[in-house]
């Protein structure tokens, strides 16, 4: 009498499948980019002039390095402010991975503990919240690394455009991913720094005077978005106390590890 197979060993078998088939299905790196333009740097990437698509080889996971957004091609209105060379937001962030997922996230620098203690370090980091700027899926790896398609975040509107022309009254905009694309002319890797460029353009409705006045037309308004991905510098640097007849800005932090007779906002150069 021929024995039925228990349920327990058909859900291991189902499981085994999917689990080696899921394995399978990921390329190695080589494999994947093989017909592609190789761009070797501080994050290396390739480029499918195919699809128009960028991937990007993270083999740093938990290293900090600083990303760096710009416009170098603005609206033209001082009005508005989306000026040419336009400086956005400046980031310390890291890669890190979960699973078939690979996260950009950007860490809190304005909350600290100043102290050797890392109990203390940790509570603060836990306090005080962090931000996943970008995911990412897993298109190949190799032993030390894996490819991640950067498309998708290169092609967003991280520069907040779409919320500046609001702001100003300037109609509403919104990215138009058929004209948008990735600017390979811009788009080139260093040994301390990467650097990433497309063309994005917004359509809109309701425009607003002043982009009337500096636009070809209107209701699409198409600009350059840059990213810069750097390698930090050495830590040999030792800030300064601010004072206000230095004649520079000062950088700002709360240290929750300050003595209790001495205020928390620190102040440095």
């Amino acid at each position: 009498m021929q024995k039925i197979p228990s349920i327990r060993y058909i859900l291991f078998t189902v499981l085994l499948t999917m689990i080696t088939q899921a394995h399978a299905a990921i390329k190695s790196i080589n494999d994947f980019t093989e017909q592609m333009n190789h761009f070797p740097g501080y994050f290396s990437f390739y480029y499918d002039t195919e699809n128009g698509k960028i991937y990007l080889k993270v083999n740093k996971f938990k290293q900090q390095f600083l990303l760096q957004q710009s416009l170098p091609y603005g609206v033209g209105s001082n009005d508005i402010g989306l000026d040419r060379g336009q400086l956005g937001n400046t980031h310390l962030v890291q890669f890190e991975r979960f699973g078939d997922k690979v996260m950009l996230r950007a860490i809190n620098t304005y909350y600290r503990a100043n102290t050797s203690n890392k109990a203390e370090q940790k509570s603060i980091q836990e306090a005080f919240a962090s931000s996943i700027l970008a995911g990412f899926k897993v298109v190949a790896q190799s032993p030390q690394a894996v490819l991640i398609d950067y498309t998708p975040y290169l092609l967003s509107d991280v520069h907040g455009v779409s919320r500046t022309l609001a702001a100003r009254k300037q109609g509403n905009f919104s990215l138009d991913e058929s004209r948008s694309a990735v600017n390979m002319e811009r788009s080139k890797a260093f040994m301390k720094n990467t650097e990433l460029e497309a063309v994005l353009t917004f359509n809109g409705t309701q425009p607003g005077e002043y982009i009337r006045q500096v636009s070809a037309d209107p209701y699409a308004l198409t600009v350059h978005m840059h990213h810069s991905l750097i390698e930090l510098p050495d830590d040999n640097y030792t800030p300064r106390i601010f004072h206000p007849q230095s004649g520079y800005w000062s950088i700002e932090h709360k240290d929750y590890a300050a003595p209790l007779d001495e205020p928390m906002l620190r102040m440095v150069v």
